[in-house]
C-alpha cells in the first residue's frame, strides 16, 4: 500500500477508533459483550446462506453449488439448531465469559488506532495461531475417546454441515473454542480494533467452512492455502482427517489431509 494511500485510510481508521472509545466506552467494557457479540454475529452471519438454503430448494442453479447433492436443511432444522446454540449460550457461555471478564478487570484503551500494516499483520498472525491451536485441540478431541465423547461428539451430529451448525456444540466444545480465539489475540498482543476484526473474520470463516456450499466466489477458491467449505465437509463425512479449520498445511504437514 502506498504512503499516499496510507494516509488517506488510517484518519478513518482513528475517526471510527475515537468514536467507539469515547462514545462506546461502557459497552466495549461490558462483561456480556464477548458472549453476546460472539452470539449476534454468529447469526448475522448465518443469513445468507439461510437464504441460499431457501433458493436451494427451487433453484437448480443455486443447488448446484452444494457441495452434497442431498436436499438442502429444512428451517425446522435451522429452528433447532438456533434453540440450542442460543440455550448453551445463555446457560454457559454468557456467565463464564461474564465472570472472566469480572476478573480480568477493566483494561486501559490505547488512544491511537493502529496502521493499516499492524491491523493486517495482527489479525493475520492471530488466524495463524487460532488455526494451530484449533488444529491440536480438534485433534485430541478426534483421538481422545473421553474427549469425543464427552465434548466432541454432539458436534457431529451433522454429517452434512450446513452454516449454523459452526457453533452448534456441546456448551465445553464453545468455551474452550472461544478461550482459543481469546487466547490467540491475547498472544499476539493486538489492538482492540485488530481483535474485533479477527473476531468477525474468524467468526465468519467458520460459517463459510460449514456451509456446505462451495460457491464461485468462495475464499477457497481465491486463496489456495485455505480448505474452505470443500475440506471442512470432509471431515464432516468421514468424521476424521481436515482437523485445521481453515489452512491446510497443519494437515499436510502431519499427514491428517485426506482431501475434499
Amino acid at each position: 500500500m502506498s504512503a499516499s494511500s496510507t494516509q488517506r485510510v488510517e484518519p478513518l481508521l482513528q475517526s471510527q477508533w475515537d468514536y467507539l472509545r469515547i462514545e462506546h466506552h461502557d459497552v466495549l467494557f461490558s462483561s456480556y459483550l464477548p458472549a453476546c457479540g460472539a452470539f449476534l454475529t454468529h447469526v448475522a452471519l448465518c443469513a445468507p446462506f439461510l437464504l441460499l438454503d431457501v433458493l436451494a430448494g427451487v433453484s437448480p442453479r443455486v443447488h448446484a453449488w452444494r457441495i452434497s447433492s442431498g436436499p438442502p436443511p429444512s428451517l425446522s432444522r435451522w429452528s433447532a439448531c438456533l434453540r440450542r446454540i442460543a440455550v448453551r449460550y445463555l446457560t454457559a457461555v454468557l456467565p463464564v465469559t461474564a465472570l472472566l471478564q469480572t476478573l480480568r478487570g477493566p483494561a486501559g484503551l490505547p488512544e491511537h488506532a493502529p496502521t493499516c500494516w499492524r491491523l493486517f499483520t495482527e489479525v493475520l498472525a492471530c488466524l495463524l495461531l487460532f488455526d494451530t491451536l484449533f488444529f491440536a485441540w480438534h485433534f485430541c478431541m478426534h483421538r481422545v475417546p473421553w474427549l469425543y465423547c464427552n465434548i466432541h461428539q454432539e458436534h457431529h451430529r451433522h454429517h452434512i454441515p450446513f452454516a449454523l451448525q459452526a457453533q452448534d456444540a456441546s456448551a465445553p466444545e464453545l468455551l474452550s473454542l472461544l478461550l482459543l480465539a481469546l487466547v490467540s489475540a491475547w498472544l499476539v498482543d493486538c489492538h482492540p480494533l485488530s481483535e474485533a476484526l479477527f473476531h468477525l473474520l474468524n467468526t465468519w470463516l467458520a460459517v463459510e467452512d460449514h456451509s456446505g456450499y462451495s460457491l464461485p466466489w468462495g475464499l477457497h477458491k481465491l486463496l489456495p492455502l485455505l480448505g474452505g467449505a470443500p475440506h471442512h465437509h470432509g471431515h464432516h463425512a468421514r468424521n476424521n482427517g481436515n482437523y485445521a479449520p481453515y489452512f491446510t498445511h497443519w494437515d499436510r504437514l502431519f499427514g491428517t489431509y485426506s482431501g475434499d
